[in-house]
């Protein structure tokens, strides 16, 4: 069915660009072609995956997700207005953020400059929000933005409850960026989904498979690559690990049960608890550059009743061993 968000049809499930833009870098060192990235945007579209989250940072200057987009529009222009695109930026460095009125304009300045004359910023959105400048002032400063053109309107990411409803007595917030996932479920209980339920802002729901440990990719922390990020974080330690995979059998368990993929009980329980009364539209984004991946990351299937009374039941018993990120980025988190 998907939602209406901006006057558009978005479908049920999005698509997280990240693993596009960060080949040429110690994530990715090989790099993929365009005729690979190409097709496997197209396998989204054909799957209903249609709202795509990219950012500024995702990759290098002259080659990040938005430069994809860029050759990607000049050889497909008719895909433009397929695409609900939202864009992260005023991060610099992956590590300071700067939501002032000069930063602001910087950055999606330069996002546009990158996603060409043939793209389209529908939402924008800081990365993390300032804590040396108010969110009124960031939002007056993106509000700018949507009345020259440069953007279609704003988002905000990571940001608390209080925050989402400071910023929206400036201006429309089109949508909040979260992590929200079977191990991330603090949106839940902070208060920050009740205030976009109340506020009627979609949730886009990041790292919906929790970097990928909730699809069984991982078995221990020896199975992540030499130079793979993920062993950076708290809770990919050796330590933290096979704690953390406790959840995982419990939900490959449900899976089996099923006959689908523990990635698919993941995604379709957001899209479940999305549909409880006085939710918000919640909208996950897995990213993936595999077409396979993409295609088993659409699949939407019934939960149902007793399937989710058994993931509270899971969830009562799991407790996550390790933040999210590593301690410079969590002091970033607007909590």
């Amino acid at each position: 069915m998907g939602h209406p968000i901006q006057g558009r049809q978005v479908g049920n499930i999005g698509l997280g660009l990240l693993g596009f833009g960060i080949f040429g870098t110690q994530w990715r060192p090989e790099k993929i072609s365009d005729e690979e990235i190409f097709a496997a945007i197209k396998a989204a579209l054909a799957a209903g995956c249609n709202y795509f989250n990219a950012a500024e940072f995702y990759g290098t200057p002259d080659n990040n997700t938005l430069t994809i987009l860029s050759r990607y529009y000049v050889k497909y222009p008719e895909d433009v207005d397929k695409i609900l695109l939202n864009v992260k930026g005023c991060f610099h460095d992956r590590s300071r953020p700067d939501s002032s009125p000069e930063g602001v304009k910087s950055s999606v300045e330069n996002c546009v400059r990158m996603i060409g004359g043939k793209g389209r910023i529908d939402q924008f959105e800081p990365a993390r929000k300032d804590p040396n400048v108010d969110i009124e002032v960031t939002v007056a400063a993106l509000n700018e933005q949507v009345q020259i053109g440069n953007i279609g309107g704003i988002a905000l990411s990571e940001v608390s409850a209080q925050t989402i409803r400071r910023a929206a007595k400036v201006a429309r917030i089109e949508a909040v960026e979260i992590e929200l996932s079977l191990w991330s479920t603090e949106p839940l209980e902070n208060g920050v989904v009740q205030a976009c339920a109340e506020l009627d802002i979609p949730i886009i729901a990041y790292s919906p498979l929790g970097r990928g440990m909730l699809a069984g990719q991982f078995r221990s922390y020896a199975d992540l690559p030499a130079n793979d990020p993920r062993r950076m974080l708290p809770r990919f330690q050796p330590d933290a690990f096979e704690a953390n995979l406790r959840l995982v059998k419990e939900v490959e368990k449900l899976a089996a049960k099923k006959g689908c993929t523990p990635g698919q009980i993941s995604i379709n329980w957001i899209l479940a608890i999305s549909r409880r009364p006085g939710m918000p539209r919640i909208i996950p984004i897995p990213g993936s550059t595999n077409i396979k991946r993409i295609r088993e990351n659409a699949v939407e299937i019934e939960l149902t009743e007793e399937d989710m009374a058994e993931i509270d039941g899971i969830l009562k018993e799991f407790t996550p061993v390790g933040d999210r990120y590593h301690k410079s980025l969590m002091a970033l988190l607007d909590e």
